[in-house]
């Protein structure tokens, strides 16, 4: 791409590292809006809780970086229907709760025919 020609409607600065060290702190502009923002690279086994973006650093400044999205940020319902326990889904099937009814609700030993 020409230097001329260059699309600065989404940039990033650097701005530092994140306090576990592991990503960057960068301050992101795209379109009309400013947001505070980290990247992080991505690692196998570990979920993805936002865009997927790759960062080109400038030749004349490092710190400012083209960033070009990979993968769109799921929509926020998406988001608000996972599991906020951190394991699979919990689901109670009838046949669980059969079985729940018949182990836990026996009747009281003063109910009990003597």
């Amino acid at each position: 791409m020409d230097e001329n020609s260059r699309d600065d409607s989404d940039v990033a600065l650097i701005h530092g590292k994140t306090p576990d060290g592991a990503g960057l702190r960068v301050i992101r502009k795209r379109r009309e809006r400013i947001e505070l923002a980290h990247v992080r690279p991505l690692e196998q086994g570990v979920p993805i809780t936002g865009e997927v973006v790759s960062l080109k650093p400038r030749p004349e400044f490092p710190a400012l970086c083209d960033v070009t999205v990979e993968l769109e940020a799921p929509p926020k319902a998406d988001v608000a229907m996972r599991p906020s326990h951190g394991g699979p889904a919990q689901v109670a099937t009838d046949r669980y709760r059969e079985n729940w009814d018949k182990i836990w609700n026996r009747k009281r030993d003063s109910e009990l025919p003597s």
